[in-house]
């Protein structure tokens, strides 16, 4: 059996068993049991065909077994060691070809890499190694010489206890020949940055999310042990009759963990929908806030909202579930910010799409906030990809022609100008720029929701006020010296003032101008 386990499922967690109470009843024949396999659970066991356990007395609760499937998917061995790490980074340096500007320096690749690194508890950096690369898709990524030098340094390193290849994925016999020539545990930027997601994942939804993108990285594990059985003739065995192979099995498990994380997620989709309707009907404006990680969204939002709760993190990836933060502007409308998670250069696509559900809330924005820390050396680059990976989650064109620049941080930046005509500097811990940023934002709101400010001849002691109080924002009421009457200047939709119109068509005049 311990034999059976390690075959089917190396690598994760035994699931636990549930309790099955059977009503008995001399009239009813109960159907054979059926194996099923549980891929990243920690148990597979047995279900009675039919579908799950019978229980007796009393109806079953679909929220508790919802509830139920959702922890077993979460329930996963950890991707890389919670221990203390002292890493080595080490960065493939890709020269580009005569007259095409590099992307970026190997310095600052290196210094986002060593930053990803600190973004975990109790790691750290040991060493940089920057190895000059002709082809870093190559099985073993360096040259010979230059693959003899780097393991000559990091076997002289003894306090090395992993060592992280700043790639965006390896292949698996890459990841294999290089663990066994260096003794040390070694991973990519694919692993890594999806390591740090799951320590920072917070609700429910962003766990699924993050289990679902793993699975192409648990798929290649199979694939790896399945060459390994092949050459060791362990390829033809079976498991107690079952007419597959373990590679099969767990091959099976893995697309049956990856349809009912995509169900799940689906079910968490529609109350995402929900929630978004409830906003709609209620007519809060929407801002979303993108940008590169750790460019100050949080920061941003704060010093927007005045909201103390928050609390701004300077690392990668300190915001990973999608947060709405109520704020006011000038006119005193209420709107809604939304804190996103951060974008990186070098994410594999299957990363960004497992967090589609999540980023559907910004397609429904009605106003985009794009910032931008100009402090960062990199920051045209990270600009660059932030509308790449915008673009790639086919938002409305319209929403992303019309969104704000926020260049971030400027307070670092002394003297700093925006380059570009219709960008705002602001400093969220100086405050500056953050009224023109307000004014900017009202105007865009305005325009997108087909709001607008219109002053209102109105009856003191009619129902009209009250009325307006209640479905606008009402800025200022300037009695008139006839004293029953005041002109009302409010904020209204446009659907707001024509049912204005509509319930007092005698008493409401035109909007005077204003």
């Amino acid at each position: 059996m311990l034999f059976l386990r390690a075959a089917v499922l190396p690598g994760f967690w035994l699931p636990r068993v549930r309790r099955v109470q059977l009503v008995r009843s001399p009239a009813v024949t109960l159907p054979s049991p059926v194996r099923t396999v549980h891929a990243g659970s920690r148990v597979w066991g047995s279900a009675w065909a039919g579908g799950g356990p019978v229980r007796g007395g009393g109806e079953e609760d679909p929220r508790e077994d919802e509830e139920e499937e959702e922890d077993e998917l979460l329930r996963a061995p950890p991707l890389l060691p919670l221990d203390t790490q002292r890493v080595c980074v080490l960065h493939p340096d890709v020269k580009r070809p005569a007259g095409k500007k590099p992307r970026s320096t190997a310095e600052w690749q290196v210094a986002e890499a060593a930053a990803l690194v600190r973004a975990l508890p109790g790691w750290s950096v040991a060493r940089t190694l920057v190895v000059p690369s002709a082809a870093p898709g190559s099985r073993l990524v360096f040259g010979k010489g230059n693959f003899q030098d780097v393991t000559e340094k990091i076997k002289g390193c003894q306090d090395i206890t992993s060592v992280f290849l700043n790639v965006e994925r390896m292949a698996p016999p890459t990841k294999k020949e290089l663990e066994t020539a260096w003794g040390l545990r070694v991973f990519d930027r694919f692993t890594l940055v999806l390591h740090i997601f799951r320590c920072n994942a917070r609700t429910r939804e962003a766990r699924m999310q993050l289990a679902l993108a793993e699975i192409p990285l648990l798929r290649s594990s199979v694939n790896i042990d399945s060459g390994q059985r092949d050459q060791q003739g362990w390829g033809s065995r079976y498991i107690m009759g079952s007419g597959e192979s373990p590679t099969e099995l767990r091959a099976r498990a893995l697309r049956d963990r990856e349809l009912r994380l995509r169900r799940v997620l689906e079910r968490l989709r529609d109350k995402r929908r929900l929630m978004r309707k409830e906003r709609v009907r209620r007519e809060f404006p929407v801002v979303s806030v993108v940008g590169y990680t750790n460019c100050g969204k949080t920061t941003l939002i704060q010093a927007l909202t005045g909201e103390a709760a928050l609390q701004p993190r300077d690392q990668p990836f300190a915001t990973l579930d999608v947060t709405v933060h109520a704020g006011l502007l000038p006119s005193r409308l209420r709107i809604l910010y939304v804190d996103t998670i951060g974008f990186l250069s070098q994410l594999p696509h299957s990363l960004i799409h497992a967090f589609s559900a999540t980023l559907e809330d910004v397609a429904y924005s009605d106003v985009l906030v794009h910032v931008t820390d100009v402090s960062h050396p990199d920051a045209e680059l990270q600009k660059a990809t932030v509308l790449s990976t915008l673009r790639g989650l086919h938002l409305p064109p319209a929403l992303l022609e019309s969104a704000l620049e926020v260049h971030s941080k400027v307070d670092l930046v002394p003297g700093y100008t925006p380059p570009c005509s219709g960008a705002l500097a602001v400093s969220a811990i100086s405050g500056r720029g953050l009224d023109e940023l307000k004014a900017a934002l009202e105007a865009s709101v305005l325009r997108a929701t087909g709001r607008q400010v219109l002053t209102l001849c109105v009856h003191l002691g009619g129902p009209q006020l009250g009325w307006l109080y209640k479905e606008a924002v009402v800025q200022q009421v300037q009695e008139l010296p006839e004293g029953d009457v005041a002109h009302v200047t409010v904020v209204i939709t446009q659907a707001a003032y024509g049912r204005f119109r509509k319930l007092f068509p005698i008493d409401a005049p035109s909007a005077l101008p204003h």
